[in-house]
């Protein structure tokens, strides 16, 4: 694992403002990607890793499940990373895309999609695309318009 993919991440939960991180790490799906004939051809690894910063406490906190303790109690309260993983499966089940920026793109605008999701950093890797390096990818970091800490010169 690149060790790379930690820098800036203690960033990403902030107990001030009430943010915890979701994470998905070195999720290695077949992919339909590249604007080479070969690639074109047939479907190639790419490892994914997700980033979030989720809302700890929502617009509708009244109508959460929590215990005595005020912690969470049901899976419905939390952004989940397997529901995460399933929409990363969903955007690559809709076919060919020809360059990796593009489909990291898709992912966060699926990901954000999730009102809770207020932050939150791609990074696609192509191990098998130049033979000499260990891998090669893209790494972008997208943040919701909503919240209300983030300049609108920074929003995606």
């Amino acid at each position: 694992m690149n060790q790379q993919n930690f820098v800036n991440i203690s960033s990403m939960a902030n107990a001030t403002r009430g943010l915890r991180r979701v994470f998905i790490r070195d999720l290695v799906l077949p992919t339909r990607i590249g604007i080479h004939e070969h690639e074109r051809a047939q479907a190639q690894p790419v490892i994914i890793n997700v980033d979030a910063s989720v809302e700890e406490v929502g617009e509708k906190a009244a109508e959460k499940t929590v215990d005595e303790g005020g912690e969470t109690k049901t899976i419905a309260d939390v952004v989940c990373y397997e529901t995460l993983t399933k929409q990363i499966k969903e955007v690559l089940a809709g076919g060919h895309t020809d360059l990796v920026e593009v489909l990291a793109d898709k992912i966060a605008d699926r990901l954000l999609a999730d009102a809770r999701i207020i932050r939150l950093r791609i990074q696609l890797e192509k191990p098998e695309a130049i033979a000499e390096a260990a891998g090669v990818g893209v790494e972008i970091e997208r943040l919701s318009r909503r919240d209300p800490t983030i300049s609108q010169g920074e929003t995606t």
